[in-house]
């Protein structure tokens, strides 16, 4: 006696499980993300060297240096903690700066001095404080001052 053999059956995935765990884990990340504010938009200078034949008038200019564990000086006044990043102390005293050199008529100019081991994320909270106190003029120092 012949026997009949059955076809195989063909192998399918289903799909739709498949679809509903992506979901699942699409809907898991965007709750599960934090959004973190966009970095502010700072216009600043390079540093650079440029010859200068005639005497120029510099405008009225603050200092603010980050030392390496992450202290921020004003004038060699230390502001706000290293470990606050919102720095509301520097953010009043550089609205206080910008109003006094609107008021004498004279441009508001920063100068960031980082020393060669500094936390970049501590540069871009001074950045961020002078975003807040709405001063365009940042510049970035170049060596050390003692040299």
């Amino acid at each position: 006696m012949k026997l009949r053999r059955q076809p195989d059956p063909k192998a399918e995935v289903a799909m739709t499980p498949l679809i509903d765990c992506v979901f699942l884990l699409l809907v898991f990340f965007m709750v599960s993300t934090t959004f973190n504010k966009q970095e502010a938009d700072i216009s600043f200078a390079l540093p650079g060297t440029a010859d200068q034949a005639d005497a120029v008038e510099i405008p009225d200019e603050q200092i603010i240096q980050i030392t390496e564990n992450g202290n921020v000086f004003l004038n060699d006044l230390e502001y706000d903690a290293p470990t606050d990043s919102d720095m509301p102390e520097l953010v009043k005293t550089l609205i206080l700066f910008r109003q006094t050199a609107e008021a004498n008529k004279v441009p508001a100019m920063i100068t960031i001095a980082p020393e060669d081991n500094v936390k970049q994320q501590r540069v871009v909270d001074v950045l961020n404080a002078c975003t807040a106190a709405k001063i365009a003029n940042v510049t970035f120092a170049v060596g050390d001052d003692e040299s």
